[in-house]
């Protein structure tokens, strides 16, 4: 599904997403879990499936002092233990979680609106 007809190339914007998971920013397709930045480029987050996450994934997001970060978790909904994410939450970094696509659309609008938010999206690989 295509979520824009234009693409700002000043800022990172999800411009569609597959039902294999992938996902695009600004036209170019994603098949692997990465983090996006409004004002930097996407790059890949070390995360294979939803059940491995560490405390550390969060800790390599902390460094990029977003206000709110955006956990896209795959074709469903789940939730990370308050304790993977409690180094962004002791610093007051806001943690939600989402389905990969409700998290793609809410990353555009609040970087639309200018806030300082990380999308950092669970791409698990398919089997073959």
């Amino acid at each position: 599904m295509k979520l824009h007809h234009s693409i700002n190339k000043q800022f990172q914007t999800v411009t569609g997403y597959g039902d294999d998971g992938s996902v695009e920013i600004n036209a170019r397709s994603f098949g692997h879990s990465l983090i996006v930045l409004p004002e930097s480029a996407p790059r890949p987050w070390p995360v294979a499936s939803f059940e491995e996450l560490t405390e550390a994934h969060f800790e390599q997001i902390l460094a990029d002092a977003p206000d709110v970060v955006i956990v896209g978790t795959g074709a469903r909904q789940r939730f990370v233990h308050p304790r993977l994410s409690a180094c962004l939450t002791t610093r007051r970094v806001g943690v939600e979680c989402m389905d990969t696509f409700a998290a793609c659309r809410t990353y555009n609008i609040l970087m639309g609106e200018g806030r300082k938010v990380a999308l950092a999206l669970i791409v698990e690989a398919t089997p073959a």
